[in-house]
């Protein structure tokens, strides 16, 4: 069993049926899913060359397949943009969708390993939920995460991270999130 799931049931749980004033432990909020997106849209948009793009595409494909144990889906450009240089169809990025274990076990890594070693770290930002329970965080490179040589990276690349929770509103979701170990600024 994951490290941090094992915590949700034997700790977290008991602490918010006393914080919530609630009985029923499956009225207690909980983790959904976690989606992990990269947006490689600056690819397509730079007009590099089509083997060029493939490789950063490949690249960034088994960097996040490392991170988080799961194979990334490609996502396509749902409408044209002549702006950034983007047509309908075109590969613009990518994504992975985490639940039960692999989402804990993704969660306690980002939580003791990844987010320390970010850049001048002062805390996540509490007001980056929204309003339904969900919390979203933008990491500025995957290079914080220990699975990754930085050696192997040719193109650096940020990704965002979306945390679904079961929880109606901001304030519990936000309660369970600091009983999970999310280090929020204060």
């Amino acid at each position: 069993m994951a490290r941090l799931l094992e915590r949700y049931k034997t700790e977290v749980i008991d602490r918010l049926k006393q914080e919530l004033g609630r009985d029923n432990a499956l009225a207690i909020p909980k983790l959904q899913k976690i989606v992990v997106s990269a947006g490689l849209g600056k690819a397509v948009q730079e007009g590099i060359s089509k083997a060029a793009e493939t490789r950063r595409f490949t690249e960034a494909r088994a960097h996040m397949g490392t991170i988080t144990g799961q194979l990334p889906v490609l996502t396509k450009a749902r409408k044209s943009v002549s702006n950034f240089k983007v047509r309908k169809g075109y590969d613009v990025g990518l994504k992975v969708t985490l639940r039960s274990k692999r989402l804990y076990e993704f969660l306690d890594r980002l939580i003791a390993l990844a987010i320390p070693r970010v850049r001048d770290f002062r805390g996540l930002d509490p007001s980056s939920f929204d309003g339904h329970g969900n919390y979203g965080l933008g990491l500025p490179e995957y290079g914080v995460f220990p699975e990754i040589n930085p050696d192997k990276v040719t193109y650096q690349q940020g990704m965002n991270i979306t945390i679904c929770t079961s929880a109606g509103n901001d304030a519990e979701a936000r309660q369970l999130l600091t009983h999970l170990g999310m280090p929020f600024r204060s």
